[in-house]
């Protein structure tokens, strides 16, 4: 079973590989590629959503704030204020772009960013 420390490190790695799914994404958009932008963003959210479920099915068994000191878990805690939210809004994002709803997709996308970029750099920031 994975340490609390070695999960927090797998986590890391996996947010920046998303984000670089999602910048990728951003330059496909801005090549006027919204096809590729879409197919890229599928991607980005299917990742997103197994990691956050097999994060959530591992903290079943270990404790991962058991290892931190109390600096540490409100360190947590305020990234899980971004990243919980983010998830929250993804799927209507991820619909919202399906469906052709440019408005609110770009609404969407507005919030979702600012929470990510808030879960990448409070992430990071997680000792390991």
């Amino acid at each position: 079973m994975p340490t609390g420390p070695q999960i927090i490190l797998t986590l890391k790695v996996l947010v920046v590989a998303v984000t670089l799914l999602l910048l990728a994404s951003l330059v496909a958009l801005a090549q006027k590629r919204p096809r590729r932008h879409g197919q890229i963003n599928t991607v980005f959210f299917i990742l997103t959503l197994l990691t956050v479920m097999a994060f959530e099915g591992v903290l079943q068994w270990v404790d991962v704030s058991a290892t931190f000191d109390d600096a540490a878990r409100q360190a947590l805690r305020i990234h899980l204020g971004f990243a919980i939210p983010a998830a929250l809004i993804l799927p209507a994002m991820f619909l919202s772009g399906k469906m052709r709803k440019k408005t609110l997709h770009v609404a969407l996308a507005v919030v979702f960013s600012i929470l990510w970029t808030g879960t990448v750099i409070t992430g990071l920031g997680l000792p390991h």
